[in-house]
């Protein structure tokens, strides 16, 4: 859409017509940049096919599809291509690809930047993904490095590996039990770490699916202070609650998860405000199926122990 005039106005021209009836509204299309599309090797999780088809009937006309959850992951420039050659044909709407961030693979953002990719993904804890480990505060900083002399983002899933690490796992079936398992502080000292790895090295950092209210204001004060650091949250963490999700109820298990009604106000309250930069839906990941199936019989153990990062 390039220009907007009055219904009675006839002074646009374009190189197509199109002549809505009275009672048919007009809405432009929108953007998810958190899609997980799990194709090549995990179609059965979700493959673009019936991403894109989801994506079409919501009034979705792009989606940005991330970097691990295929095989391979997309990590490489070759890799791109072939998640390329798996979504050809297949796509319903408009498709973009992030590039993943993992250890040892810094030599390849460059080639993947040439290669179109909207930016790069990388993750502080557990992925839940063998072919897509963490990075560390030194790795993080100097992709960012990189990213900020490619002019590409880098976007994080920021919960601390090693905060994690001294939590007692939890197996349980009690929401409350996996919530405590993941705790704000997991969120909070991850972000922190980001805000002063982008300081360092003047790249893009942005934190998605962000559920902790606490991190809010911690991310507002460097960017009043120039520090590029930005954050979006999901549909979820503004419409479910802590409260009302009971145990065994694996369609509201993600990860970071769920917090309390409080929390969930803080953040309707800042989005108002634009502190947070956007939303997403984060939606497609492996255990979509495999967990959030309604069981025949209770579980035994539904929720993931702490470290896992299966959103």
């Amino acid at each position: 859409m390039v220009a907007v005039e009055p219904l009675a106005a006839r002074g646009l021209a374009g190189r197509d017509t199109l002549e809505l009836g009275a009672d048919v509204v007009l809405l432009p299309g929108l953007v998810d940049s958190h899609v997980h599309a799990c194709e090549p090797g995990h179609a059965e999780w979700e493959g673009f096919a019936s991403a894109t088809r989801a994506a079409a009937a919501g009034g979705i006309t792009t989606v940005v599809d991330m970097p691990l959850d295929s095989v391979p992951a997309t990590v490489s420039a070759d890799a791109l291509r072939v998640k390329r050659r798996a979504a050809d044909g297949q796509c319903h709407v408009d498709v973009g690809f992030w590039a993943g961030v993992i250890p040892g693979n810094t030599p390849e953002l460059e080639p993947l930047a040439r290669a179109g990719v909207a930016g790069f993904k990388c993750f502080l804890a557990d992925s839940g993904s063998p072919g897509f480990p963490p990075v560390d505060t030194g790795q993080l900083t100097e992709a960012l490095r990189v990213t900020a002399r490619l002019g590409l983002p880098l976007l994080v899933h920021a919960e601390s590996a090693r905060a994690a690490s001294a939590l007692t796992a939890y197996g349980g079936r009690s929401y409350r039990g996996y919530l405590a398992s993941r705790p704000r502080g997991l969120e909070n000292l991850a972000v922190a770490e980001v805000i002063e790895a982008a300081r360092v090295a003047g790249g893009h950092a942005h934190v998605v699916h962000l559920s902790s209210s606490d991190a809010l204001p911690m991310i507002a004060s460097p960017r009043r202070e120039g520090v590029r650091v930005s954050a979006e949250t999901c549909p979820h963490y503004l419409t479910l609650t802590a409260e009302k999700i009971g145990d065994g109820q694996t369609a509201a298990k993600c990860s970071p998860p769920v917090r309390e009604a409080a929390n969930r106000e803080k953040l309707h309250g800042v989005v108002r405000l634009t502190v947070l930069r956007g939303q997403a839906t984060d939606s497609g990941r492996p255990r979509g199926q495999l967990l959030r199936r309604t069981p025949a019989r209770p579980r035994r153990s539904t929720w993931p122990r702490a470290g896992s990062a299966a959103a």
